[in-house]
């Protein structure tokens, strides 16, 4: 990894690397099906040609098998499983967001609207389950039936998380405690996705449930991150202050009296440009309770690589996953000040 490069540049680097072959393995399983609908087809594409870049969950299933001496090639099938469901919960999450655009880019809900969206969402689930059924088919039985279960319980985490999320919709007076919460409950699927990666790489009981607690932190930092990111951006801040709920940093901010008078005042303009997005993101990045929030995403990286020290996770090959997975940790604090 060269130190030039920026900290999310060479997680992506690593993450393309570890996850495109189960990535592009999903998209051709999904796209070679007979559609009659060539508008659900098209929506179908588009979604997995120009939007879903997943390459997360089948890295890290790639990276946790290794790291306990499993052969990562033992993960792909199931990794392109977990992006086609962990892809079907993306679109049902826009639809239930009604988010329009994405990073810059519309979504499928944005495009084809709602109705399509459903039935592409769908296709999506029905495929991933019958893709990680018939991966699972070779296992034997305990691996089979831990991951299978590992997988429901995952995307019911999430449900319920969407679910209570859509109680916060419009909402400027919920805590950033219980927003926090939430955030814990809807990264289910990582901390399940790296203790099947452990699972199918033959590690112990003890690995599988602490790398799942490190899988969970991962989730949760890298959720944090999304989160201030949304600050940063005008459509969606918009969109989250219409139809969702507020960033997490900007619920911390909140905790001020007079800088929420202030936002919310910004927010309830009838028009809301760059220059109120610019004083917005001046009020949030600067306040005391948003370093706070740093501060906490600190404190569990480093806790959280003090947990690894104690777990026998194996160095083949001049690899030392230890390190890769405290550089995973540190790289979703960069440029959360810009």
């Amino acid at each position: 990894m060269t130190p030039k490069k920026k900290l999310m540049e060479q997680v992506t680097a690593l993450l393309t690397e570890r996850g495109q072959k189960a990535l592009e393995i999903a998209k051709q399983s999904i796209l070679q099906e007979k559609i009659r609908s060539e508008l659900l087809h098209e929506a179908l594409r588009y979604f997995m040609e120009e939007v879903w870049e997943d390459v997360l969950h089948p890295a890290i299933l790639s990276l946790f098998c290794e790291a306990v001496g499993g052969d990562p090639d033992a993960t792909t099938q199931v990794g392109a499983a977990m992006v086609l469901l962990a892809g079907a919960a993306d679109v049902h999450d826009d639809i239930v967001d009604q988010s329009i655009t994405k990073d810059s880019q519309l979504t499928v809900f944005g495009k084809f609207g709602k109705d399509i969206s459903i039935l592409v969402g769908d296709a999506l689930l029905f495929k991933g389950l019958m893709m990680l059924h018939e991966a699972c088919e070779i296992l034997p039985k305990e691996q089979k039936k831990a991951i299978l279960e590992l997988v429901k319980q995952a995307f019911f985490g999430i449900s319920s998380a969407e679910a209570e999320e859509t109680s916060f919709r419009g909402k400027f007076d919920v805590s950033p405690e219980e927003y926090l919460d939430m955030i814990r409950t809807k990264v289910a699927v990582a901390e399940a996705t790296a203790k099947i990666g452990v699972i199918l790489g033959g590690g112990t009981p003890q690995e599988v449930e602490e790398l799942g607690h490190y899988g969970r932190t991962l989730g949760i930092l890298m959720t944090i991150r999304d989160e201030f990111v949304d600050v940063f951006e005008l459509d969606e801040l918009k969109n989250r202050a219409e139809k969702e709920c507020l960033p997490l940093p900007i619920l911390f901010t909140f905790k001020d009296p007079e800088k929420k008078d202030e936002i919310i005042q910004l927010l309830k303009a009838s028009t809301i440009t760059e220059k109120e997005v610019d004083r917005i993101l001046d009020l949030v990045i600067n306040s005391k309770e948003t370093r706070m929030l740093k501060k906490e995403m600190r404190r569990m990286i480093k806790a959280e690589i003090q947990r690894l020290k104690f777990v026998g996770i194996e160095s083949g090959e001049g690899t030392n996953y230890k390190n890769i997975l405290a550089f995973l940790l540190k790289s979703t604090l960069e440029d959360l000040n810009r």
